[in-house]
C-alpha cells in the first residue's frame, strides 16, 4: 500500500532540495493514508492496513517533524536575517501563516495519530474521513506555499556559506555526521604478503552509545524502537535480515529475506517450505536472524526456535500479498534446478494468464516465525569498544538483561 521509496535524495550540501524531498516524502504517505481510508472499508485491518498505518504513523510522529523543525529553526530564522524589501514584506506575511499551520496540523494528527495506533493494532478499522481530508488539505496548501514563494526565495538569497551552516544543523538534527569529499573516494586495497587486505577499511564508530538503563525491559519492544528509528533515518531496507540456519549434517547456510511482521510471537517471515531453508529447518528447527544498520551503526541478532504458521495465517497472509507476488509463488519452485529463465518465464506468463484474481495458494507456500530466546543489541563505538547488551529468556518466561564485552 506504500510507494517506492528508492529515489535518490539530495546530498546536505543541498539543504533547500533535502527539503523539497521531504516534501515528496510526505506525498508518499498522504496518498498511503488515502488509499488506506478507501482500503478498511473492504479489507477491514489486514495485515496490508496494519502495516500502511504503522508506516504512516512511523513518518509523521519522527520525520515530519523533524522536517517542521529544518524550517522553524533553519530555513525562515535565516530568512528573516537575510531578506529585504519586498522579499522581507513577502516573509512578514508568510512566516506566521506557515507557523500557524504547524501548529493546526500538529493538532490533526494527534487525533488521526490515535486512529492509526488502533488500526496498527489491528483493534479498529474506524479512520476518519473528514480528518484525513483535512490533515491531507492543510499539509497540501503548506507545502505548496513553501515551494512557490519560500523556497525560491532561499536559493536565491543564501550565500553558499549559509547554505553550509544550515545542512549541518540539518545533519546535527538527524544524528548524521557530515561528510567529507576526502571520504567519498573509496581506498585502494593494501597488498599484504602478495595478498589483497581489506583492514585497512575499517571504521570507527562514534555515533551512539548503549547502556543497561537506554534499553527496555522486553528485546522484542527494545527492537521496535529501534525499528522504528531506523525507518525514521531512512535505513535503506531496514526489514531486510540475514537468515541462517543449519542442515541435518550440521551444515550452516545464510541468506537475506524481509521480515514480514514482529510481536510478542516472534519474527515472520513468508518462503517455500520446500526451499533449502525449509528443509534445513525441517530438520534443525532452529535459527537466527542478524538485523545490520550501518546508517545507525546498529546491529541485532535474534536466535531462537523456528515454527510454522498456521494454515489459516497461510491462507490470510498469501491474499494480502500482491497479485504478482502470489503468481511468482505459484510459478516458482524455490531452490530447485531451473534450465533457463525463459523456462520460468512462460510458465509464470502461463499462471498469469489462467489463476484470475484470487490465486489458489500453493501447498508449500507459508510463514515461518521465530520465537526468539536470546537477542544481542549492538551499538557501535568508537577504537572497537562496542556497547553489547543481551537479553536471555528465563524458565519463568522473564528476560535477563546483561552487558557483553566487545
Amino acid at each position: 500500500m506504500s510507494g517506492s521509496v528508492f529515489d535518490t535524495a539530495p546530498g546536505f550540501d543541498q539543504p533547500i532540495a533535502v527539503l523539497k524531498h521531504c516534501h515528496n516524502k510526505i506525498r508518499r504517505q498522504i496518498a498511503t493514508l488515502q488509499k488506506l481510508l478507501a482500503h478498511l472499508p473492504e479489507h477491514g485491518a489486514d495485515t496490508e492496513a496494519k502495516q500502511a498505518a504503522g508506516a504512516v504513523r512511523s513518518y509523521f510522529n519522527q520525520a515530519a517533524q523533524i522536517h517542521h523543525a529544518d524550517e522553524e529553526v533553519d530555513l525562515l530564522p535565516m530568512l528573516r536575517k537575510t531578506a529585504s524589501g519586498a522579499d522581507s514584506e513577502l516573509l512578514n506575511q508568510l512566516a506566521p501563516q506557515l507557523a500557524n499551520e504547524h501548529q493546526i496540523m500538529e493538532k490533526l494528527w494527534l487525533a488521526l495519530d490515535s486512529q492509526l495506533a488502533a488500526i496498527a493494532a489491528g483493534s479498529s478499522t474506524y479512520l476518519s474521513s473528514e480528518e484525513v481530508k483535512g490533515f491531507i488539505d492543510i499539509y497540501n496548501t503548506h507545502m505548496s506555499t513553501e515551494e512557490t514563494d519560500i523556497a525560491p526565495m532561499a536559493s536565491r538569497l543564501f550565500s553558499s556559506a549559509q547554505l553550509a551552516a544550515m545542512g549541518a544543523s540539518m545533519q546535527q538534527r538527524r544524528a548524521i555526521a557530515p561528510s567529507s569529499a576526502s571520504s567519498s573516494a573509496p581506498a585502494a586495497p593494501a597488498i599484504v604478503n602478495g595478498q589483497a587486505s581489506v583492514a585497512h577499511l575499517r571504521t570507527d564508530f562514534k555515533r551512539a552509545s548503549l547502556s543497561e538503563a537506554d534499553v527496555l525491559a522486553d528485546p522484542v519492544a527494545q527492537f521496535g524502537r529501534w525499528f522504528d528509528e531506523a525507518q525514521t533515518a531512512k535505513v535503506l531496507e531496514a526489514d531486510a535480515t540475514c537468515l541462517s540456519t543449519v542442515s541435518a549434517s550440521g551444515r550452516p547456510s545464510s541468506r537475506i529475506l524481509l521480515l514480514k511482521d514482529f510481536d510478542h510471537r516472534g519474527f515472520s517471515w513468508h518462503t517455500s517450505y520446500d526451499s533449502r531453508k525449509g528443509e534445513e529447518l525441517a530438520h534443525n528447527p532452529f535459527g537466527s536472524l542478524l538485523f545490520f544498520w550501518s546508517d545507525l551503526e546498529r546491529q541485532i541478532r535474534i536466535e531462537g526456535r523456528v515454527e510454522k504458521m498456521s494454515e489459516a495465517e497461510n491462507e490470510l497472509n498469501f491474499d494480502a500479498q500482491p497479485l504478482a507476488s502470489r503468481l511468482h509463488a505459484i510459478a516458482s519452485h524455490q531452490s530447485m534446478p531451473l534450465t533457463d529463465r525463459a523456462t520460468l518465464e512462460r510458465r509464470y506468463a502461463e499462471i498469469e494468464a489462467s489463476a484470475g484474481d484470487k490465486p489458489a495458494r500453493p501447498a508449500d507456500w507459508g510463514g515461518y516465525r521465530l520465537v526468539p530466546d536470546r537477542m544481542e543489541f549492538w551499538q557501535g563505538r568508537g577504537a572497537r569498544f562496542h556497547d553489547r547488551i543481551i537479553y536471555t529468556l528465563l524458565h519463568d518466561g522473564s528476560w535477563q538483561r546483561s552487558r557483553l564485552q566487545p
